[in-house]
């Protein structure tokens, strides 16, 4: 296939929720080959349009194309285009590493002996190929992180989607994890679009940025671009410049909003 400049292209893209915006007319694209931070404060609408890029929620107005392909029009193949991290655990506990991975490799329809080969590349990149028949349950909440990241390269994507994948990890388990999304990304030129809490990880990791408040992308750029527009230091100097430091918590965010406007559709209020 023919390198595309840009492997994601977002254009005024917006969804509502009832009489409340989510996301409204966000614009941006992400490189082939790119890393790409997408940043912003609870509620902000990163979650919301993650969610619209990986086919899991329909825009109410605006398009999107992955890989060239649109995940309204053509889901099945937008899905094969990208691998997922969530923030909230997705591994079944009850099997074993190995065979959570075959799992994923039989819904994507990855040939066995493709599969065969590509399950122990990914177990030892993520140094989990000694436990590969232990049982998830038993997996410390690093472990189980490095071996989604595993599952979601294993049908060799081109766009890896890591949602907040370093929460709640220590230190040396953080540092390991974007050494091993930094090798795939250079040895295999995967595109990485990822969300974080850990200023310190845009700033090292990611190669451009966006900023996302109020379901508006309020600035774009790498972080020595950013800190000279807002004529800060560090990246988290800037991004609090550009969203306050007022603390944000999840009550104003996109579900509440449509969860309200499901129960005032349910009563008959409009």
């Amino acid at each position: 296939m023919e390198r595309m400049e840009n492997i994601i292209e977002v254009k005024n893209l917006t969804k509502r929720f009832g009489d409340f915006v989510a996301v409204k007319d966000v614009s941006f694209t992400v490189e082939e080959g790119g890393i790409f931070a997408f940043l912003g404060p609870n509620g902000a609408g990163k979650s919301t349009t993650i969610k619209m890029l990986t086919t899991l929620s329909r825009p109410t107005t605006g398009t999107v194309t992955i890989n060239g392909y649109d995940p309204v029009e053509e889901p099945d193949l937008a899905r094969r285009s990208f691998g997922i991290v969530f923030q909230d655990p997705s591994l079944d506990e009850d099997l074993t590493a190995l065979e959570n991975l075959e799992l994923h490799g039989a819904l994507y329809n990855v040939p066995k002996d493709v599969l065969a080969k590509r399950i122990p590349e990914m177990l030892a990149l993520v140094e989990l190929a000694d436990r590969k028949n232990d049982f998830v349950r038993d997996f410390s909440g690093g472990m189980k992180r490095r071996l989604e990241i595993a599952r979601g390269l294993l049908h060799h994507p081109k766009i890896i989607f890591l949602d907040e994948p370093t929460l709640g990890l220590d230190p040396q388990t953080r540092n390991a994890l974007w050494g091993y999304v930094q090798k795939l990304n250079a040895d295999e030129g995967i595109t990485v679009f990822f969300t974080t809490h850990y200023m310190e990880e845009a700033d090292r990791v990611a190669r451009n940025i966006a900023i996302i408040d109020h379901g508006v992308i309020i600035a774009q750029g790498s972080s020595a671009q950013l800190q000279e527009q807002t004529g800060t230091a560090s990246l988290e100097e800037a991004f609090l410049k550009l969203t306050g430091s007022a603390i944000r918590d999840e009550a104003g965010s996109a579900v509440d909003h449509m969860r309200q406007a499901r129960r005032m559709h349910g009563s008959g209020r409009h």
